[in-house]
């Protein structure tokens, strides 16, 4: 566990929890989507949202076992405010559906963390004939992120408190494909590679970070959009597809990795700390600002993969 106590500038590592990156903070008013959130890491983020006294809506797949998680954290968190709502990020019927029961709410809406996600799957196809990763990791928050921000903005300027867009993306973009992202080959199975289609979706979503940090400070805007790698964790369900990986990470990853409070520092870092206040199209690891690939500072292709995404996501 040496290797993660080394402190960066924000004061916090590798070894910080997420309850130790928030010690102090009263989240108390803002509202949060955690998407992802009835396993792994995404519990956590909810769970220790919700300690800080934020409204959490976790947006997940499973309603069932979230709300046994729902249940859990309300038995340990005296008064905590948390929901559950149905959202499979493979489906855009179900992102547009999920997006117009929020806003139907007429609730606020400070902090959108998009957080779910799948790892190197076989070659498969989304509800929309898409490529699942791509569709998964990238699309769906894309058009989530789209549909719910005019309530962001609305919350930020009626509220007079900075919005805060946290992606969940990887150090697996740097294994993306040569090209970075395979615009006219993204459904593309016979030079399909489980790994490269994950490097790929985890670019897109530091490439879509930093282009959408960009539309608001022009707009200007009081919402920031961030990206970060949440670690080394411990083999969770994102290893599913990747049996004998999976079994090897349990057995030694306690000794090696991070564990899942510690991976859940960096998001709860960037959506609830006051030293992010105002930054923006910046990639986090560890709790300090960090250096993503140069393909994933790119503005060109990040223009482009908006454009491609605005293409894919729009009805027909």
């Amino acid at each position: 566990m040496w290797l993660f106590s080394w402190k960066g500038a924000s004061g916090f590592s590798a070894y910080s929890t997420a309850e130790d990156v928030t010690q102090g903070i009263d989240g108390t008013g803002l509202t949060a989507i955690v998407t992802g959130a009835s396993s792994g890491i995404g519990v956590e983020t909810a769970r220790v949202l919700a300690l800080r006294g934020v409204h959490v809506f976790m947006a997940v797949r499973n309603v069932d076992v979230s709300r046994n998680v729902k249940e859990t954290i309300l038995k340990e968190i005296n008064g905590a405010k948390i929901d559950v709502m149905e959202l499979d990020l493979s489906s855009m019927a179900s992102v547009r559906k999920f997006a117009s029961e929020f806003q139907s709410s007429n609730l606020p809406l400070n902090i959108l963390i998009n957080n779910a996600g799948v790892m190197a799957t076989p070659f498969m196809l989304s509800h929309d004939n898409i490529e699942l990763q791509f569709a998964t990791n990238h699309l769906g928050h894309f058009l989530l992120t789209n549909l719910l921000l005019e309530t962001m903005k609305r919350t930020a300027r009626e509220s007079k408190r900075e919005g805060r867009i946290v992606n969940l993306s990887s150090e697996g973009h740097r294994i993306a494909y040569r090209e970075g992202i395979r615009f006219d080959q993204i459904n593309d199975e016979s030079g399909y590679f489980s790994w490269f289609a994950y490097g790929q979706s985890k670019l897109a979503n530091i490439l879509h970070a930093n282009e959408l940090a960009r539309r608001l400070k022009d707009e200007g805007v009081e919402i920031t959009a961030n990206s970060l790698h949440p670690g080394s964790i411990i083999m969770t369900n994102l290893m599913r597809h990747h049996g004998l990986i999976n079994t090897v990470g349990q057995m030694v990853g306690k000794y090696f990795l991070k564990s899942i409070p510690q991976g859940a520092a960096t998001t709860c870092y960037v959506a609830l700390h006051p030293q992010v206040l105002g930054v923006t199209g910046e990639y986090f690891m560890d709790s300090n600002i960090s250096q993503p690939s140069i393909m994933a500072k790119d503005e060109d292709l990040a223009k482009r993969l908006w454009d491609f995404s605005l293409t894919l996501t729009n009805p027909k």
